[in-house]
């Protein structure tokens, strides 16, 4: 329902109802989510953050469908995941869904064309399209010019536009980013999410973003704030209180790795 009570035409991206993520039991039980009520709508970027342990990595790997909740429901575009059989959640996760992780995660002896046309091979996408596709994506991150460049002659952040592009390439309804500046030095950082905010704003994707960088989150558009595996607050990050999750120390107090 809207706000005015009004039903929805269009689902939420991502809906979480009441979801709860259980390890173990009696005394040994740990609720990495502990009843936890999400809503992404399509064209928001949001930072999933909270300090180590707080649930948001639980919460992100259900999204992307890589785990799944104890109890309550998760609905993607409208659809009870929960009610999918694993091979259903694989081709979810293939054609909806894009990744870009910390680590880059690129094949270090493919040229960075080679890397973004991979999941349309999985795909099975004739050659010439899985190109034409692929040099796509590489012109809307800004690397179309390093397309015959394996991974070891790119920069970090070179290498960070090819995950991105890799990720973008099957058109999907969510880009999850985990991290995705925690390997880059502080104006790599601020490239790639200029990035981002370019690619949610300029071509409508829809991004839900891990990050423990409280200097990352005012470039996002809502920030959902975990700790002991509930929401604790959210909201726009100005208004949203950091205190007690997460260090606020400033990014150029820390060192670059």
């Amino acid at each position: 329902m809207t706000a005015t009570g009004s039903p929805r035409i269009k689902p939420y991206v991502v809906e979480f109802r009441d979801v709860y993520k259980i390890y173990g039991e009696g005394d040994t039980e740990v609720r990495a989510l502990d009843g936890v009520d999400l809503r992404i709508d399509h064209g928001e970027f949001v930072a999933i953050m909270g300090a180590s342990g707080s649930g948001k990595s639980t919460c992100m790997n259900i999204v992307g469908c890589l785990d799944a909740p104890t109890k309550g429901d998760f609905l993607f575009r409208g659809v009870d995941v929960g009610a999918l059989d694993n091979n259903q959640r694989a081709l979810l996760r293939r054609h909806y869904i894009g990744f870009v992780f910390q680590g880059f995660n690129l094949l270090a002896r493919t040229t960075a064309l080679e890397n973004v046309e991979l999941p349309l091979v999985y795909r099975r996408v004739p050659a010439r399209q899985r190109r034409e596709k692929a040099m796509w994506a590489l012109d809307a991150v800004g690397i179309a010019n390093r397309a015959n460049h394996t991974p070891s002659e790119l920069s970090g952040g070179q290498q960070q536009r090819v995950a991105i592009a890799r990720a973008l390439v099957s058109d999907p309804s969510l880009l999850l980013a985990d991290e995705p500046t925690g390997n880059l030095d502080s104006a790599r950082k601020i490239e790639t999410m200029e990035l981002l905010v370019k690619l949610n704003q300029e071509r409508d994707i829809t991004i839900a973003m891990v990050t423990h960088e409280p200097d990352m989150s005012v470039f996002v558009s809502r920030v959902v704030m975990f700790k002991d595996g509930k929401i604790v607050d959210q909201g726009h990050p100005k208004d949203v209180n950091f205190a007690g999750a997460i260090s606020k120390r400033p990014l150029s107090e820390r060192s670059a790795t």
